[in-house]
């Protein structure tokens, strides 16, 4: 038995908050968790909109159920099946959505690229494979993959303005796990704020707005 890949033209769905243009000052490219579908996702967002703000929330390609074979949908980035083949899809998914919007922005407008859970991960393997041009990376309760090699981007990353936000209470951010993190952000040589918030495992609103406050 052989495993054959063959490449095909599907359909993927995003959502976005605000309208491109050259009224645009900041432009969000947001990815959502495990299990999240992106049109519920990107409500969280409605708390910073303004006039001059985009959101554009791209939506995994993998989706399920999650009882049995009927009820409530999630989506997922990728899974451990074939998984070099998911991310490449991805990357590419996200590359082509990405010059599709900032082709329309004007010049000086800040690029924020988000990521929650799982989503973190499809963007750092998206960015460090395409190198996108931004300003913000906003990391949010996710994991930094073990296989990327982050001291080969350093340059990249240098001028880059990067964050990585948690809840206290994240049920799945064990004690172990930041510190694992933690060893990993000080190995890499990227320079990465941490903020916490009393939380759990969540993109919280409130803690979303006063980070906007605080940085743009």
């Amino acid at each position: 038995m052989q495993s054959h890949h063959l490449t095909v033209q599907r359909t993927a769905r995003y959502y976005t908050l605000g309208e491109a243009g050259p009224h645009v000052r900041y432009c969000w490219l947001a990815c959502h968790g495990y299990g999240q579908l992106a049109g519920l996702f990107v409500r969280k967002f409605e708390s910073i909109l303004e006039p001059s703000t985009l959101v554009i929330a791209p939506e995994g390609l993998s989706r399920f159920y999650w009882q049995g074979m009927g009820g409530s949908v999630g989506a997922s980035w990728m899974t451990k099946e074939d998984r070099l083949s998911e991310i490449e899809d991805h990357c590419q998914y996200l590359q082509t959505l990405y010059e599709k919007y900032t082709s329309e922005l004007p010049p000086g407008a800040k690029i924020i690229l988000t990521g929650f859970s799982q989503g973190c991960a499809t963007l750092l393997r998206w960015i460090t494979r395409h190198q996108p041009r931004f300003d913000y990376l906003l990391l949010w309760a996710g994991n930094l993959p073990d296989d990327i090699d982050y001291q080969a981007f350093q340059s990249y990353f240098f001028d880059k303005d990067i964050h990585y936000i948690y809840g206290l209470s994240d049920e799945f951010l064990t004690p172990e796990r930041i510190e694992s993190q933690q060893e990993m952000i000080r190995s890499s040589g990227m320079r990465i704020k941490m903020h916490t918030f009393e939380g759990k495992h969540e993109l919280d609103r409130a803690t979303l707005v006063n980070w906007v406050n605080a940085f743009l």
